[in-house]
């Protein structure tokens, strides 16, 4: 009997003390998701901002750390620059019909040359972000940058190209659509849209006003 007694009250003792344990453990779990959140974006920034840093100065190596960042960003300034003049103009164009005519380099330069020119070019691309209804059933839509409204060119009518970008990472997919299916967002930015996409949503389309009322 006393056996008995014994060993319910080292049980009892026993879960009383876990409990108080499962809630500290629970506090603790928060308090480090919640540092993971503060931490972890800035630390990733940082860690590709270094990582950046890094790969200029092994391209020009400086006795300095970051120099060689400097000396690459002041390079791209004066072309900047210098870009407007009627010589350097005739140079650059001289190149980069060398780069268009040479067979290894002129899908490559191409492609990469059309998609800067897309986002900052005088002729962008990517300025008219769109609704695009996939499942009319269901309701379903998708978001994406309208960058052909006319495709009578490969033969095709009454349908546009949309470029959808995907969550979490810098790349897409590009679609042909009905037009009919095409609804513009109007007096939405596209580089909010672009960030609302990139985001998985997590993003809206009021977060960066709101960060600037503030």
């Amino acid at each position: 009997m006393l056996a008995e007694l014994f060993t319910l009250r080292s049980a009892n003792k026993f879960f009383s003390m876990k409990n108080p344990l499962k809630k500290i453990g629970g506090k603790l779990l928060t308090y480090f998701l919640r540092g993971l959140l503060l931490v972890a974006p800035a630390a990733i920034t940082i860690y590709i901002f270094v990582g950046i840093v890094r790969f200029a100065d092994s391209i020009i190596p400086g006795t300095y750390p970051g120099l060689g960042l400097i000396i690459i960003l002041t390079f791209i300034l004066i072309v900047g620059i210098f870009s407007y003049s009627i010589f350097f103009k005739h140079v650059l164009d001289w190149l980069d019909g060398l780069m268009m005519k040479a067979p290894l380099t002129k899908m490559i330069y191409s492609s990469i040359k059309d998609l800067f020119g897309a986002f900052m070019g005088e002729k962008k691309m990517f300025n008219q972000p769109v609704m695009v209804l996939l499942f009319k059933d269901a309701g379903i839509y998708k978001i994406g940058f309208l960058t052909q409204s006319d495709m009578s060119e490969f033969g095709i009518h009454d349908m546009v190209a949309v470029y959808f970008p995907h969550s979490y990472n810098f790349s897409g997919n590009l679609y042909i659509v009905p037009k009919e299916n095409i609804k513009p967002l109007e007096g939405v930015a596209s580089a909010d849209a672009l960030k609302f996409v990139v985001s998985g949503g997590v993003t809206g389309f009021g977060d960066n006003k709101d960060a600037e009322k503030k």
